[in-house]
């Protein structure tokens, strides 16, 4: 389409904004910027218009573009066909065979629905709740998230196989708040939050548990939260779980890890040294690298949002901005060290972004 035409390739790295890494004779460390259409605006902690959600095999990627559901090859921007040319929305997954999941908005609702690439339209799926933004599929074609009645739910096909129990020790006037992932032995993430009030003591229960429906199909379990809301993001294929722990409207985000076997409370590995704040919202399949955002306080913006990238073990380290003082983020990483996210280029519009061989681009900020 004439979007393609548009697309801007960086070739090189982007070394304005971050400093210069050595290049790997395997890999060219660059800021790929694709095609997009439509709106480019960027307004911090509002849905976004533009961005990189999920990545997928032979360059495929996905995510929202001008607000609509879309999907990149290469840098070509392709829209997901619609019935309703105004219905909004994003792809937020796609699995190692081309099956995206994606979320619509419309004066019907949100709703939920499975595209194959080039395929002519969507599949809606039965009761799909979109609200949430949240959802994922596997290798093997299964789709998670919620539906309309506020149940944790399992699609395959294009119809409801699965509904996901909530945990038998999670107390009372507790109900399933997202369903966030699942990788491929079947292990689902979630969130559960429970608001109770104990009528003897009008006691007030309340607070949110991470939630692992295993994919060995033993009892669903509720796991250590961190000390405020424990917003899970994604899981590998080890069973490790990336996320953050949000104070409420301070903005207070910190990044936080749970590993296998997922008996402990999970810790957090720290945020940016030029941020008070940090998000994690993805991991890699195998390879343990996370990503997510950098943040201030909105009242205190010091320094605009920067995505962040750890690998393994090691320190949180900031990914290169696409323009000096330009916002980034990231919320996508793969096993071949890609990272999907969004930036901010000189013109100050926000554009579609991928970090190839992002660890070698990975800094730390001072440095």
């Amino acid at each position: 389409m004439s979007a393609a035409a548009a697309a801007v390739v960086l070739a090189g790295l982007i070394t304005a904004a971050g400093p210069a890494v050595a290049a790997d004779a395997r890999c060219t460390p660059k800021i790929q910027v694709l095609g997009s259409i439509g709106d480019e605006t960027y307004v911090r902690d509002m849905q976004r218009a533009q961005g990189v959600f999920d990545l997928g095999p032979d360059g495929l990627a996905v995510g929202v573009s001008g607000h609509k559901p879309v999907y990149w090859t290469g840098t070509t921007v392709h829209q997901v066909p619609l019935g309703d040319p105004n219905r909004t929305g994003q792809v937020v997954a796609v699995n190692a065979h081309g099956l995206m999941v994606g979320v619509l908005h419309g004066s019907g609702g949100a709703s939920l629905f499975t595209y194959q690439a080039g395929a002519a339209a969507i599949t809606p799926l039965p009761d799909g709740y979109g609200y949430d933004i949240e959802a994922d599929v596997n290798d093997a074609g299964y789709v998670v998230s919620r539906s309309d009645g506020g149940l944790g739910t399992v699609w395959k096909d294009g119809q409801k196989v699965r509904e996901l129990a909530v945990p038998a020790d999670a107390g009372p006037g507790t109900r399933i708040t997202m369903v966030t992932g699942i990788n491929n032995r079947g292990d689902i993430l979630g969130m559960a939050t429970q608001d109770y009030e104990v009528p003897e003591t009008g006691a007030h229960l309340e607070g949110t548990h991470p939630v692992l429906w295993p994919g060995d199909g033993t009892a669903a379990r509720l796991l250590d939260p961190t000390m405020n809301d424990s917003y899970v993001q994604d899981l590998d294929e080890s069973g490790r779980i990336v996320g953050y722990d949000w104070a409420g409207p301070w903005h207070e985000y910190r990044t936080w890890v749970w590993e296998p076997p997922l008996t402990g409370p999970g810790t957090s590995p720290g945020g940016l040294s030029s941020h008070p704040y940090a998000t994690f919202e993805a991991i890699s399949p195998t390879t343990n690298v996370s990503v997510g955002t950098a943040k201030f306080h909105p009242d205190e913006m010091t320094l605009p949002d920067q995505a962040l990238l750890r690998a393994g073990s090691g320190p949180v380290k900031a990914l290169p901005r696409l323009a000096a003082g330009g916002a980034s983020m990231a919320d996508a990483v793969s096993d071949d060290d890609r990272v999907g996210g969004a930036a901010v280029n000189a013109k100050g519009r926000l554009k579609p972004v991928i970090w190839t061989c992002a660890p070698q681009q990975a800094y730390n900020p001072g440095s």
